[in-house]
């Protein structure tokens, strides 16, 4: 079985020890998949954490029976292949790929796990034509439904109506500290801090080009500045606040944003018409502000539109007043 290791053999080509050899490591991966995912979510998601090792244990039982099959038709000797190795056989994705997804998608990819490997082994039942190997490969399937089976037997006993309302709270909560804090915080200071430069500018030349370039500077330079200092203000790992790379991109990303919605309407030659659409797009912006603190932070709405929509005209005016004068 050296060629294994150099290039990918057909399942066809396989012997019944071999198939056998494949289905424990196969086995022994997807236990490793179900214990990682399991200490990964147990400490925000306990309920899921638990179903999760339980998982594990399940296959940790189908192996060593597949192991015991083994010994008693083959020996002791078991040839290490995995499904990397055999053309045309399901293949996981790597698992520091799977370490960031939410609840929701690593629990579908324990259920599309279970059904991918019985599939398999439906398949390959239907395609070979030795009895004993059918007959073994049928065995495997059977197992893997009776994996599904357990699994959604798992799911009704530690994922309750209670313990799923827990961790779906406690993915908002990420959700909103991840994304949405750093996100409205960099939308506000986008949005607010850009308006006096660009309406100065706007009424100190009333070139709308330059008020463009005035816009488009103070909006990236802003995105960059709050963007960095996100990133660096805190790692998250006392916080619990998430990756500091997703916050510096969510504050920079929405600060640029914020000052570009009133800075792109210059790109009209005509002054009047540009600053009319301007003023219109801060309206909306200053608005938007609002609704999504009440939204997301539970904000209430007058206190909300109080800080934002009264800030924000404020500082909108004094950057009229400065470019006129």
């Amino acid at each position: 079985m050296t060629s294994l290791f150099s290039r990918k053999v057909h399942f066809r080509d396989l012997s019944e020890s071999e198939i056998l050899a494949l289905a424990i490591s196969s086995e022994e991966d997807d236990s490793r998949i179900y214990r990682n995912f399991a200490s990964r979510l147990q400490a925000e998601y306990p309920a899921t954490s638990a179903m999760f090792m339980d998982m594990a244990a399940e296959e940790d039982r189908h192996r060593q029976s597949l192991i015991a099959l083994y010994r008693i038709r083959f020996g002791h000797t078991i040839p290490l292949i995995r499904r990397a190795h055999v053309s045309g056989f399901y293949e996981r994705k790597p698992e520091w790929l799977l370490e960031k997804l939410p609840i929701s998608r690593v629990r579908e990819i324990a259920a599309e796990m279970e059904l991918e490997a019985r599939t398999f082994y439906e398949t390959a039942a239907a395609r070979v034509t030795d009895a004993e190997t059918r007959r073994l490969l049928g065995d495997l399937a059977a197992a893997e439904a009776g994996h599904e089976r357990r699994a959604g037997e798992l799911v009704a006993e530690h994922l309750t109506v209670e313990a799923l309302a827990d961790e779906e709270h406690q993915a908002r909560r990420q959700f909103v500290l991840t994304w949405v804090q750093p996100g409205l915080a960099g939308l506000m200071d986008g949005s607010v801090s850009t308006l006096a430069p660009i309406f100065a500018a706007a009424f100190a030349t009333g070139d709308t080009w330059s008020t463009f370039l005035v816009g488009l500077a103070a909006s990236v330079g802003a995105g960059i500045s709050m963007g960095f200092t996100e990133a660096a203000s805190d790692d998250g790992e006392l916080s619990g606040r998430g990756s500091p790379v997703k916050r510096g991109i969510a504050s920079g990303v929405m600060t640029t944003i914020g000052g570009l919605g009133h800075a792109l309407p210059y790109l009209i030659p005509d002054f009047w018409t540009a600053t009319t659409i301007a003023v219109m797009v801060v309206f909306v912006e200053l608005w938007s502000i609002a609704w999504i603190q009440k939204r997301f932070m539970d904000t209430p709405f007058w206190r909300a539109a109080l800080q934002v929509v009264v800030g924000g005209g404020l500082v909108l005016a004094a950057g009229v007043l400065i470019g006129s004068g």
